[in-house]
C-alpha cells in the first residue's frame, strides 16, 4: 500500500465503489430494509425530533424509505445542499422533489435555512465509504462533511451509514478528517 494517505484513500475508494456497482438488485433490497428498521431504531433510542439526512445516491445506502417514514411520523429533516463555496446548506425540502446537486447527488428542493441551520438537528445522519473500528471516517473525498463537522460548536451525535463491508479495521487518515459517534448498517447500529 502507497505511504500518501491521499493515494491510499483513492485507491480504497475505487475499490469501495466498485463493490456497491456489484451488488445485486436482491441484496439491495434486503439492504434497504435493514437499513430502514436500524435508522427507525436509531431514532427511537436517541429520541431525535430534528435530524439531518443526505438522499442517497443509486449506488449508496437507500436512505429515501427511512426519510418518508420520518417525515410521516412530524420528524424536521434537513437535506445538504452543496455550494460552491465548500460548504453546505440546508432545506427542509418542503417542495418534495429533487433535483441534482453540483457534484451529481441528489438533492432536496426547498427554501435555502443557511448553513448554520444544521446547528439545531439532534441527529446527523451522513454517507461514508468507509468507517473504521475507531470511527474513523472515510468520505468520498469532496470535504463537505468534514468541513460541516469541524466548524460545529456543539455537535449532535453523528452516525455514518454504511454497507456491514464498509466497517473495516483501518482506514487511511488526514487531519481535516472528522470521526463519527457511530454507524448504521443493515445488521447493526454501533456507537462509538
Amino acid at each position: 500500500m502507497p505511504e500518501d494517505p491521499d493515494v491510499q484513500k483513492r485507491i480504497l475508494r475505487a475499490e469501495l465503489r466498485e463493490r456497491r456497482r456489484n451488488m445485486t438488485a436482491h441484496e439491495r433490497e434486503l439492504a434497504t430494509e435493514g437499513f430502514t428498521a436500524r435508522l427507525e431504531e436509531l431514532i427511537g433510542s436517541t429520541e431525535a425530533e430534528t435530524i439531518s439526512c443526505y438522499l442517497s445516491m443509486p449506488s449508496e445506502p437507500d436512505t429515501r424509505p427511512f426519510v418518508n417514514w420520518a417525515e410521516a411520523r412530524g420528524i424536521r429533516v434537513l437535506f445538504p445542499i452543496t455550494r460552491e463555496d465548500g460548504l453546505l446548506d440546508w432545506t427542509v425540502g418542503e417542495a418534495a422533489s429533487e433535483t441534482v446537486g453540483l457534484h451529481g447527488t441528489p438533492e432536496a428542493v426547498g427554501e435555502l435555512l443557511g448553513p448554520m441551520a444544521i446547528n439545531d438537528v439532534d441527529l446527523i445522519l451522513i454517507p461514508a465509504a468507509a468507517i473504521d473500528t475507531s470511527g474513523m471516517r472515510l468520505g468520498w473525498g469532496r470535504g463537505y462533511f468534514d468541513k460541516t463537522l469541524g466548524s460545529m460548536g456543539k455537535c449532535p451525535p453523528v452516525y455514518a451509514v454504511v454497507f456491514d463491508s464498509e466497517f473495516v479495521e483501518h482506514v487511511p487518515r488526514e487531519v481535516h478528517d472528522q470521526p463519527v459517534n457511530g454507524i448504521v448498517t443493515p445488521t447493526r447500529i454501533i456507537a462509538f
